[in-house]
């Protein structure tokens, strides 16, 4: 058996891992640290964490569910893998690599652990292949993210013929984004709203809200604000999704727990005197508590922003 000292990190790593799972320390549906929690515990880069997830779920140890991150697998495979010196993590190699599965390796690791995460060694390790390959695929780390970017607008499309009236097509529209926010959360993240994607995936959904605008009687200005309007308010929504992931690794705590650690100083402020209607409000909620809920918040957002709206597009229509 390798020493220690000569044993890859990567896989001495997976090895404590493989020994929590067996001791009974991390159970099956138990989070796994994130590959950025193990590279500060190991000291390593990022890349050496995601070559031992990736060697772990390829035995079977573990697996991956999206904004979850990496759980301990419910069983391991029956089949014995060959060993990992002899194999690609990924099942493919050099020669199989293609810019297709650079991109969705990359939106694995996203989705997985955020895309604060990302790097283009990372993708590589995943893929088992060398450290500069992915770069003759996709050209660099930036030009990844807008590839993965327009993959994942790409996921969902929208009804031909659509929907009569133009409030039920921006609604749609609308509940269309946030559900691709929702399965990829970083996505909120990659560009501002002033320096938007030119992507074709993109432009799918700009189009489809623009159409639901026109013949109503609105200028062009005001078609372009709303539908920015709409992919900002499903923006502004869906970029707690993943802050929410990277508070949770940064502290190990979830929102739960976290909140936990906050009531004494809500409690405090809310008996100060000094902010009455935050006491009634937080007294008036069951047991104190409030339960935030991002797709009820979604869903009040969008009838606020479309009751809103159409006061104007009678108006509009009427001249």
């Amino acid at each position: 058996m390798p020493d220690e000292t000569t044993e890859p990190p990567y896989r001495r790593i997976a090895a404590d891992i493989r020994r929590r799972i067996a001791e009974g320390e991390l159970v099956p549906g138990d989070r796994v640290p994130s590959t950025r929690k193990l590279a500060e515990q190991w000291g390593v880069a990022l890349a050496t964490a995601t070559k031992a997830l990736t060697e772990l779920r390829l035995e079977g140890y573990v697996e991956t569910r999206p904004r979850a991150g990496t759980v301990v697998a419910p069983r391991r495979r029956a089949a014995p893998e060959p060993p990992a010196a002899h194999r690609r993590p990924d099942g493919a190699g050099e020669a199989d690599l293609t810019r297709e599965r650079v991109v969705r390796a990359a939106i694995e690791i996203a989705d997985t652990e955020g895309l604060a995460a990302l790097s283009m060694r990372g993708v590589a390790a995943r893929l088992g292949v060398a450290a500069m390959s992915p770069y003759r695929h996709v050209g660099g780390k930036g030009r990844l993210v807008s590839l993965m970017a327009d993959a994942a607008y790409g996921e969902l499309g929208y009804p031909d013929p659509p929907p009569p009236g133009w409030r039920a097509r921006l609604e749609l529209g609308a509940r269309t984004l946030w559900r691709l926010h929702r399965r990829h959360p970083w996505l909120a993240h990659v560009s501002p709203l002033t320096r938007p994607l030119v992507l074709p995936n993109v432009l799918v959904h700009g189009e489809w809200l623009l159409a639901a605008l026109e013949d109503r009687g609105l200028d062009a200005v005001t078609r372009m604000d709303v539908q920015l309007l709409v992919f900002t308010h499903v923006q502004g929504v869906a970029v707690t999704l993943e802050r929410e992931a990277q508070a949770e690794a940064a502290t190990g705590k979830t929102d739960d727990e976290w909140m936990d650690t906050q009531r004494s100083a809500l409690g405090a402020l809310a008996a100060s005197g000094r902010y009455p209607s935050f006491a009634r409000t937080l007294g008036a909620l069951e047991n104190g508590e409030y339960d935030l809920d991002l797709d009820a918040l979604f869903d009040l957002g969008l009838t606020a922003l479309l009751d809103g709206l159409a006061p104007r597009m009678e108006r509009a229509a009427r001249r």
